[in-house]
């Protein structure tokens, strides 16, 4: 593979570069890099970056997403030159804001698509870095002992009774969930994947912190949780007995590496997106203490045993993950949520356990009136108040929940979903008793 740095085009970047067998060129003194990724990974690719760029110093401004954007945000951009770090929302807004110079690459050794999933940006300003996966983290060893099926699919966390024993992870609380739902809800399709995590949010705890969603199955409170793929193998790596399962249907999305508009430092820059790029820079990403996913297919042949290909994942579907559009949709999500789900966990665990009851009397005993009944209620368990048309439509009055973008309307929507909702499932639960065999 030809260097990234010899394929970005020059006019583009405003400066030409020297390339030969061997021959030396001169880079800046020094790169300033932002990023949010943990020390533990940003050491290792300084390091490394610095052993092959000697004479050019590795400066790290260390920001969250939302400092990151304030800053970038500045006539100089604080005088960053790269932005990498693991932020899915922020490059496509940045991007749009006009914070990036465009890139090219090479499509042949870097595809910009995992799985079926498009996962650098399409108009060239930012490209992805490595990625995670999202799915579930499982102890079986535990799911043995009670008497559980493991779960290899999203649709087998509804039909399975869990009895307090799965972990889901409360929405807008928790920063993986918004994509991990929006995945869920994308392959499931909208109405029957709100369905889908009704029914199964009434037989789960709900777990308000990122790292406590897989830590419940570490520690044992839980036997199965939905995740991001790095904390589970972090535990796997740690020698817990755990295992990490991907849905056939799932999304492996990515951490993402720009060059700024303003960076004083453009040939540095270039030459550490060039790295973190080339087949080193995605090898290192193997490592015990990193454990990501490349994105260049072909350095899995160096990877360790038992490290899953996402660009080869057995038993996997074909399944287009629509990644920008979910990431208009995390804020509506996390809303639905809330009224769905967070606020009313209790009446829906006493509406799916009726439910369930008149299922399991209506399989011992049939009887068409009742398994009429039975069915009616199930279709009105799972409402939800925004129609997978109207979503999109929608989406914007909750991106970011934060600021003070129609407050009003976002109360008034809300205050109507949660009178549509009670009704809804009030009458679902009168059904499921009806359905259930006289005394």
């Amino acid at each position: 593979m030809r260097p990234l740095i010899d394929r970005i085009a020059a006019p583009l970047l405003g400066c030409i570069l020297m390339f030969g067998s061997g021959a030396a060129w001169a880079l800046e003194d020094r790169v300033v890099v932002m990023t949010s990724y943990p020390d533990e990974l940003v050491q290792r690719y300084e390091q490394a970056f610095e052993r092959a760029n000697p004479g050019t110093d590795l400066q790290i401004v260390w920001k969250p997403s939302r400092d990151a954007a304030a800053e970038l945000a500045k006539p100089d951009q604080g005088g960053v030159d790269v932005y990498w770090t693991p932020s899915l929302g922020s490059f496509p807004r940045m991007r749009d804001a006009g914070a990036f110079r465009p890139l090219a690459v090479d499509r042949a050794v870097l595809p910009g698509v995992v799985d079926g999933q498009v996962v650098s940006d399409r108009q060239g300003f930012f490209e992805a870095f490595e990625v995670a996966g999202y799915g579930l983290i499982v102890n079986p060893a535990a799911l043995e002992r009670d008497k559980l099926t493991q779960p290899a699919t999203w649709r087998d966390l509804a039909t399975t009774r869990w009895k307090g024993r799965l972990a889901l992870p409360i929405a807008g609380q928790v920063g993986f969930s918004g994509a991990l739902y929006d995945i869920l809800l994308q392959a499931e399709d909208w109405e029957a994947g709100w369905a889908l995590l009704g029914e199964a949010a009434a037989d789960a705890m709900l777990v308000g912190s990122g790292g406590q969603v897989s830590e419940s199955v570490v520690t044992g409170e839980a036997d199965v949780a939905v995740t991001v793929d790095f904390f589970a193998r972090s535990a796997i790596a740690n020698g817990h007995p755990v295992a990490l399962v991907y849905p056939p249907r799932t999304a492996f999305l990515p951490a993402q590496v720009a060059i700024t508009r303003a960076a004083p430092h453009p040939d540095a820059a270039r030459a550490f997106v060039d790295f973190v790029l080339s087949a080193p820079g995605q090898t290192l990403l193997f490592h015990p203490d990193i454990r990501r996913y490349p994105v260049r297919p072909d350095v899995y042949a160096q990877a360790p045993a038992g490290t899953v290909n996402p660009f080869r994942r057995a038993g996997a579907e074909p399944y287009a993950y629509d990644m920008e559009k979910g990431l208009g949709r995390h804020g509506l999500i996390a809303a639905l949520f809330d009224s769905l789900i967070a606020e009313r966990q209790d009446r829906l665990k006493t509406l799916w356990g009726a439910i369930h009851d008149a299922e399991s009397a209506l399989a011992a005993k049939p009887d068409p009136d009742r398994a009429t009944l039975a069915a009616k209620a199930r279709a009105l368990a799972g409402f939800v108040p925004v129609a997978g048309a109207d979503a999109d439509r929608l989406a914007p009055s909750f991106q970011d929940r934060r600021s003070n973008r129609n407050p009003e309307e976002r109360t008034a929507l809300q205050a109507a979903w949660s009178a549509r909702i009670d009704a809804v499932q009030a009458e679902a639960l009168d059904l499921a008793r009806r359905a259930l065999p006289a005394p």
